[in-house]
């Protein structure tokens, strides 16, 4: 809550509601309420903020401990842990007694598997032993903490989650996969006063540290949650091999002395597993009581977030409409997620946008918050994106050898979005371009409609052309990435420059206005003169110094004043994998060869790492967001430094960097002396750092991918 925002920002309640939703599950966390005891609790935020929501409409679903341990006083481990947070669960009902549901503690089994079991978070147990002593205190706070409820709200209700996973696997590993499947259920069980000696894991239990009577405890005070929150991820369904050479060293790993591949099914699994629907029915069928999907998320491009979103609602109405008692999909989390790529263990600054992105002054609503929004009101899903299919469903999702195994069962037809023959494409100008050519890959590899278009095909400073190619592909989006680049022979090249630069994307706009289509076009560093000293914003005062800077001022205030829809575009000094022209490319290239290589020294610029764009554009045209944004990597250097960092990264000698001004570089155009950007809107792009470290593995296994080709064979 801090570093999203939500901590200071009441307004995001209404942000919330506006998304449709009927619920939330909302934190009154007792480490951050109570850290040193009931008598000393601070009530004020959660006074703020729960009558809000229930004056807005929106029933909270409370949460006391979400993957923690509570206050420094005590722990999972703690024999105590129950009774304290008991003690604050009554403190709170008492403090809200008209909340009806209740959240005790976050996922308790996934807890204790990464605290207690794989050494993960506090208190980093790694024993068996440590699982179930923290699944059995976590799930005795459970209990305790509703009876305290209960005292006061007699009608209190239970919303118990956990991770729903599902292990599958080599014959070989049959054996674990069996117990990991037996073993996502001990949390519900306890609750449900299900674990006596008949339970296929009562010896497993007594044999690592629970006793015969505290686990019949649970037989005689049973807590049955009134709603089982079930949590579905792209990591909950697990593959399991004995074939360890087959995969990548990050995926082996051992567990009772059985050394095998750990991974998550859709990256080796030749037929995808039918997704979170069986896995829903499994649990009605088990328990009967009411499911809920409580947590439903992927940390992907946008138009991946939405097909994931649809495909468990799709799959939560299937199994609803057979009877099932199925009510409700959460959609986890509102304001996104800091460092889950690796389970909070690092703090990185690692983001994943949810329904809103908070990268910016306020939190800015994503193409998710209005795919909430349709299906909350059961409007029909109107995207183009979702024709596509998720990236777990595509050809290249595997890690590893493809499994053919009967164990998992397609059903995409039933759980797709919506299918079209010929699904609605992104036109794509510039086909010879770094940029155009960039794009046509990443939507290739995105899985997103698209036709990249030569001068040839459309012409866009030619309105009839222009109109041509819309009715011939039927668009919903166009992006210019093409256009004049020649920086210094704009100068002698006018009329050329203002046509590709400034007149094309204005007729492209207006096209866009007419067609109801969305617009992006791409602008530069170069509309600003260098007179600042510090990184240009949005709203800085256009001011080129050339003409090729002018082309593109030009084509701003004409976009923006046709379109105020249309998105553009400004970003600086490209550089990427995939082609050799480009300065970091050709300073490696040079440098590491032992050749001269010549940088100036008195420009600053922000470095940009196309596929970042690329990807960050593509998100934002999907948001239909709109009006002027500056992308780059963030970093201010002049392009020497930019070739010193290039090197020092890769371990080239730049001995034979040549520092120049730009007087002595003769160029013709003139350049500004710092038009490094920065952004008032959100810096969306990650760190210059984490760029250049991606940018060398992407050019490394380029290269080793040529060298692996073999030569043709020629026959006379």
């Amino acid at each position: 809550m801090e570093r999203n925002g939500h901590a200071e920002r009441l307004q995001d309640l209404e942000r919330f509601a506006s998304l449709g939703i009927r619920a939330i599950r909302y934190p009154v966390l007792w480490e951050r309420t109570a850290p040193d005891g009931i008598d000393s609790a601070d009530w004020s935020w959660s006074d703020e903020r729960l009558p809000v929501l229930q004056q807005l409409g929106v029933t909270p679903i409370v949460g006391l401990v979400h993957h923690g341990s509570g206050p420094r006083h005590t722990s999972l481990m703690s024999p105590d842990f129950a009774e304290k947070l008991a003690e604050y669960a009554g403190a709170v009902a008492r403090r809200y007694p008209w909340v009806e549901y209740w959240t005790p503690v976050n996922e308790p089994c996934t807890t204790a598997r990464f605290s207690g079991l794989n050494g993960v978070w506090y208190p980093h147990d790694t024993s068996e032993d440590g699982f179930i002593r923290a699944l059995i205190n976590q799930c005795r706070a459970v209990v305790l903490s509703m009876r305290a409820i209960r005292a006061v709200n007699p009608n209190a209700k239970l919303v118990q989650t956990d991770d729903l996973s599902r292990t599958y696997g080599t014959p070989e590993m049959a054996e674990i996969a069996n117990f990991f499947n037996e073993r996502r259920w001990l949390a519900w069980d306890m609750l449900c006063g299900k674990i006596d000696p008949g339970h296929a894991l009562w010896d497993y239990l007594l044999e690592n540290g629970a006793g015969a009577d505290e686990l019949l405890w649970f037989k005689e005070n049973n807590c049955p949650p009134d709603i089982i929150g079930v949590n579905y991820y792209i990591t909950s369904e697990r593959w399991l091999d004995h074939r360890v050479e087959r995969y990548p060293e990050s995926h082996r790993t051992h567990y009772r002395g059985v050394p095998h591949a750990d991974i998550e099914c859709p990256r080796v699994l030749a037929t995808p597993t039918p997704g979170i629907g069986p896995l829903l029915q499994e649990t009605w069928d088990r328990y009967g009581l009411p499911v809920a999907v409580t947590e439903a998320h992927i940390d992907a491009n946008r138009e991946d977030q939405l097909r994931w979103l649809v495909e468990i609602w799709n799959a939560a109405r299937k199994v609803q409409q057979g009877g099932a008692d199925i009510r409700a999909v959460t959609v986890w989390a509102l304001l996104g997620s800091f460092d889950w790529n690796c389970l909070v263990t690092e703090c990185k600054g690692y983001y994943e946008p949810g329904p809103f992105d908070v990268r910016g002054p306020q939190p800015r609503p994503t193409a998710v918050a209005n795919l909430m929004r349709e299906l909350a009101s059961g409007r029909p899903l109107a995207h183009p994106v979702l024709q596509g299919q998720g990236w777990w469903r595509r050809p290249g999702r595997f890690l590893a050898k493809p499994v053919a195994t009967r164990t998992a069962v397609a059903d995409i037809a039933e759980r797709g979005a919506f299918r079209s023959t010929f699904p609605q494409p992104i036109l794509i100008t510039g086909a010879t371009g770094t940029l155009g050519r960039a794009f046509a890959r990443i939507c290739e590899r995105r899985n997103l409609a698209y036709h990249v278009l030569t001068r040839q095909e459309m012409d866009i400073a030619d309105p009839a052309s222009v109109e041509a190619a819309i009715v011939r592909f039927k668009p919903w989006a166009i992006i210019n990435a093409g256009g004049y680049v020649r920086v210094d022979d704009a100068e002698g090249d006018v009329d050329r420059c203002m046509r590709e630069n400034a007149h094309g994307p204005t007729v492209l706009a207006l096209a866009a206005i007419r067609h109801a289509l969305r617009f992006m076009t791409f602008s530069s560093d170069l509309v600003f003169d260098g007179t600042l000293d510090r990184p240009y914003v949005e709203s800085d005062k256009v001011a080129p110094l050339g003409v090729y800077g002018r082309s593109k001022a030009d084509a701003e205030r004409r976009v923006l004043d046709s379109d105020p829809q249309a998105l553009v575009i400004r970003t600086s000094a490209f550089f990427g994998p995939w082609d050799e022209h480009n300065f970091v490319t050709q300073a490696l290239d040079a440098l590491d060869a032992g050749r001269p290589f010549a940088a100036a020294a008195d420009q600053v610029v922000s470095p940009t790492y196309v596929p970042d764009l690329v990807n960050t554009c593509l998100d934002l045209l999907i948001d239909r967001e709109c009006g002027l944004w500056h992308l780059t990597n963030g970093a201010a250097m002049s392009w020497a430094d930019l070739a010193r960092q290039a090197c020092a990264a890769a371990g080239v000698d730049d001995g034979r960097l040549e520092e120049r001004t730009t007087g002595e570089l003769g160029l013709r155009a003139a350049r500004p002396r710092n038009s490094a950007m920065s952004s008032e809107r959100g810096l969306l792009l990650p760190s210059f750092d984490d760029a250049l470290a991606r940018y060398l593995r992407d050019r490394e296994l380029l290269s080793k991918r040529a060298d692996d080709v073999e030569p043709a064979h020629y026959a006379s």
